[in-house]
Parts: C-alpha cells; sequence; structure tokens
C-alpha cells in the first residue's frame, strides 16, 4: 500500500496555516499582546477588579491562540524535516511515524481553522446551557440527564470549568431543566450550534414491557454576558420568588428558602437558581441568567425583523436538529450537517467535536449563502 505523497500534503497544510494566520491577523494579534501586558504589569491594574479580569482574560485567550499556531506552524516545519532526512536515510520507521504526525496535524489543523470561523459579535464569550426535558415522559426526563452529562463530559475532556446554576429534578428519574455555564474562551461561539431539539429513540429502561420509546429534549445556549454589556433591567419589571431547594443534596437542602425564582414581567422570561447557599447569592446569579437570555431574545427579534425584510425566512435552529438511535441501531446523525456517529455511547461519553466542527462550518456556510 502506496504511503502519502507528503510533499503535496505538506504543502496543503502550510497553505491552510497561511490563511488561518491572515485570519487571526497575526501582527495586530502580537501588538494587542504587547499594549494588555504592559496593561497587566501596571500597579493599579487591580483596583478595578472587573477590568483587571477583562484585560488578564483577554491576554490569556490570545496568547494562548498564538501559542497554538506558532506550536502548529513549528510541527509543520518539523514534519518537512523529518521526512527530507527519512527519505536520505531510507529510514522507514521514521516515514512511518511522519505520515502518523500527518494524519495529527491534518486533525489538529482543521479544528484551528474551525475556530478561526467563531467570528460572531459574541461568539468569544462563555456560555449559558438551558436543557429542558420534552415529549416522551420520564424517558425525556432521563433524556435531559444524558445529554447534560454529555456537554459537561464534554467541558472536563477539554479541562473548561462548568458551573451549575439549576437543576429541577423530575419525580422518577432525570431532570424536568437544568442550567450551567462552560467557563471558557469561544464556549458560546462552539455550543451555540448545540441549539436545538434532540430526538432519542430507545427501548424504554423505564418500561416494563420492553418497547421503544421515542423522547425529546430542547438545548438553548446563551452568551454569558459582561459588565460592558448594556441590559438594564428597570426593578419593576422583574418578579421575585424565593423557594426551598429541591433534589438530591445536602444538609442546607430544604431548610431555608434560599432558591430564587425571577420573572421578567413584559416577556414571561422565568429564571430560577438554587445552587448557592444564600438567598443574595442566588439571586445574583439569576439576574445573570436574565439578562443572558434577554440579550439572545433580543438578538432573536432583530434576526427576525431581518428576515422580515428579506423576505426570505430561514428554519429554525430549534426544529429536531440531531437524532440519537440507540434501537434497533446504533446511530447519531445530524440532520442539518449530516454529520454522523456509529458510537452513540462514545457522542453521549462527551465525544462530540465532530458534531460542533461540522455545525459551525454549515452555519457558517448558511449565513454565507443568506448574505449573498
Amino acid at each position: 500500500m502506496a504511503g502519502p505523497d507528503f510533499d503535496t500534503e505538506i504543502k496543503q497544510l502550510q497553505a491552510t496555516m497561511g490563511t488561518i494566520g491572515k485570519v487571526l491577523g497575526l501582527d495586530a494579534m502580537r501588538a494587542e499582546i504587547a499594549d494588555l501586558g504592559d496593561q497587566v504589569a501596571a500597579p493599579d491594574l487591580w483596583d478595578d477588579q472587573a477590568n483587571a479580569q477583562r484585560v488578564t482574560g483577554r491576554l490569556s485567550d490570545l496568547q494562548g491562540q498564538l501559542d497554538r499556531f506558532t506550536s502548529l506552524q513549528n510541527r509543520v516545519e518539523d514534519l518537512e524535516v523529518l521526512v527530507e532526512l527519512a527519505r536520505e536515510e531510507g529510514d522507514a520507521e521514521s516515514l512511518a511515524d511522519a505520515e502518523a504526525e500527518l494524519g495529527r496535524l491534518h486533525k489538529s489543523i482543521e479544528s484551528l481553522e474551525v475556530r478561526t470561523l467563531l467570528s460572531g459579535e459574541y461568539d468569544a464569550r462563555e456560555a449559558l446551557v438551558t436543557i429542558r426535558s420534552g415529549a416522551g415522559g420520564v424517558d425525556a426526563a432521563d433524556f435531559a440527564e444524558m445529554l447534560m452529562r454529555m456537554y459537561t463530559r464534554w467541558a472536563e475532556r477539554n479541562k473548561y470549568g462548568v458551573e451549575v446554576f439549576d437543576t429541577s429534578y423530575a419525580e422518577e428519574a432525570g431532570l424536568k431543566s437544568a442550567t450551567f455555564a462552560v467557563h471558557a474562551p469561544y464556549a458560546y461561539g462552539t455550543l451555540s450550534v448545540e441549539a436545538g431539539t434532540h430526538r432519542l429513540v430507545r427501548i424504554s429502561p423505564f418500561d416494563n414491557q420492553g418497547r421503544r420509546q421515542t423522547s425529546f429534549a430542547a438545548v438553548e445556549v446563551v452568551p454569558v454576558l459582561e459588565q460592558t454589556d448594556e441590559i438594564d433591567i428597570p426593578e419593576e419589571e422583574i418578579r421575585v420568588d424565593v423557594y426551598r431547594s429541591s433534589g438530591p443534596g445536602g444538609q442546607s437542602v430544604n431548610t431555608t428558602d434560599s432558591a430564587v425564582r425571577l420573572t421578567h414581567l413584559p416577556t414571561g422570561t422565568v429564571v430560577s437558581c438554587q445552587n448557592e447557599k444564600s438567598q443574595l447569592q442566588n439571586k445574583a446569579s439569576a439576574m445573570v441568567i436574565l439578562k443572558a437570555k434577554l440579550l439572545a431574545l433580543k438578538k432573536a427579534e432583530e434576526k427576525a425583523h431581518l428576515d422580515e425584510l428579506r423576505g426570505d425566512v430561514a428554519a429554525s435552529w430549534g426544529d429536531q436538529m440531531r437524532n440519537y438511535v440507540l434501537n434497533p441501531y446504533q446511530m447519531v446523525k445530524d440532520l442539518r450537517t449530516e454529520f454522523e456517529s456509529g458510537n452513540p455511547q462514545s457522542v453521549l461519553d462527551g465525544e462530540i467535536d465532530g458534531f460542533l466542527e461540522a455545525g459551525i462550518r454549515w452555519r457558517r456556510g448558511a449565513e454565507a449563502t443568506a448574505t449573498a
């Protein structure tokens, strides 16, 4: 079996890296890193903690992007040298190592290329994810919990922080709903392609007759806001309800009215938080969630208005975008991108990068078509 055409493959990788470098704007990136470095070195930086966190977070993100690009660029150069030396010495083992590294580089560079497609207004933000069980009874509630585990496992694989704000447990098993944040740069841009209706087909573990059951769960993804975002909510527009936390928990559960529910009266948007032990902390966290959802609602209204003006209203992302089939065959398939996996268990264990990358590319293509 013939090996890869190293010369052609390496030239393609170099061309892709060149394109990525142009998109990233390396000179401007280095200049911004230098400027942020000067700000971090200033003795009065932490006098304004919000600004300090913004500056240090931005510096860490940019430096990480630059380091990742430089590392891949160096690996491509090293591969070229390895192939040249292996050919000169007729070293089959080194050529085999080069072939393996070529495969790894293709995957890493494709992943970096996808990151460059995340250029939306809020794509660089952290993500706030809400999962709700839909039609399907107890199976739907169990499916909602499976999805939450899928996303938290994905975050763990990538060493991203996860903060759970609220979980509403179903009576028999699973979750009615859950809201959690993924703390990582570009978490919103990456996970936003997961928004929509997910469908599970399996033999129900809750049916004593072993019948096949179809159930649904909805995933909502909004960006976490920063203090500079302009979302002002008058106090008279919010109703605050307090209640006792529910579900499995430690000694602090069901002892005080610490859980908080906020209702935005003009829109009917309701959010709740029961993760913290104090009512004050829960109210502050609930306000963060409410503002994020109101911003997303505002953006959705603006987009709907633009679609109406264009006279071309595209189908909603919220309509059944992925099937998880565990019986009569094993398959997870995204209905928008046609990307699929024959190993549902690995997907439900958090291996969703292929679906995310395909979704990001699909969305960019759809956006380009809409503006053409």
